[in-house]
């Protein structure tokens, strides 16, 4: 009996930790990062390395990161949007789910990957000077 009881606590101990990380689990540790401009046709390079070649485009991040759009495009004036992340509401709702299973572990590693966090502003909607 004591046999089966140590097994169950050990799958419950395993679930726990398995779920400990809710948002990471849930939302990933990337955002998808969607830039749309008129006209189309633009390049996009951001300051943390990722580009695209023509807009709309989409590039795959961090969620929590903090950097520089610029936006380019021939007989254009350059753009610059400032792209900074926050705590999502589906990320709030995985660190609610943290607390209350009380997974402190998981609350470290949620916010450690930045997977509670989302970009803004998401989409990147920019209207060029031509």
């Amino acid at each position: 009996m004591k046999t089966r009881n140590l097994s169950a606590a050990a799958a419950l101990l395993g679930g726990l930790t398995i779920l400990s990380g809710c948002a990471t689990v849930t939302r990933g540790t990337e955002d998808v990062l969607e830039i749309v401009t008129e006209p189309a046709g633009a390049e996009v390079q951001t300051s943390n390395g990722f580009s695209c070649g023509s807009t709309p485009c989409a590039i795959r991040m961090p969620r929590r990161s903090e950097f520089v759009v610029t936006i380019t495009r021939p007989g254009c004036r350059p753009a610059q949007v400032n792209v900074t992340h926050r705590t999502a509401d589906a990320g709030a709702a995985g660190i609610a789910g943290n607390v209350l299973v009380g997974g402190v572990i998981g609350l470290g590693v949620d916010a450690a990957t930045g997977a509670s966090q989302e970009l803004v502003p998401n989409p990147v909607e920019i209207e060029l000077d031509c």
